[in-house]
């Protein structure tokens, strides 16, 4: 599934509920799922990372369709590699 069709279907899924929730409380259910995402790595269940993944970017697509930012968009500074040295690999110090 392409970006652009997954941020569709979370808004045409969740638009009006994430809409009564509001952008905060949706950045507190995203970062609750980033914390279960956490715990998922650490115990390296495969297939509750592969579920954990899906709620994560589920969230962020919801918070984004509430701020109007279109993932799409917002993902292209990544196009050509490092949005910094523009390497790909990066080069960037760590």
């Amino acid at each position: 599934m392409e970006i652009a069709d997954f941020q569709e279907r979370m808004r045409d899924t969740y638009l009006a509920r994430d809409a009564q929730r509001g952008p905060d409380a949706t950045f507190r259910w995203l970062t609750e799922e980033v914390g279960e995402l956490a715990k998922a790595l650490r115990t390296q269940d495969r297939e509750n990372l592969i579920h954990e993944f899906g709620d994560v970017l589920a969230w962020l697509a919801s918070l984004a369709n509430l701020e109007g930012v279109n993932l799409e968009t917002a993902t292209a500074r990544y196009a050509n590699g490092c949005p910094k040295c523009h390497q790909t690999p990066c080069g960037c110090p760590l």
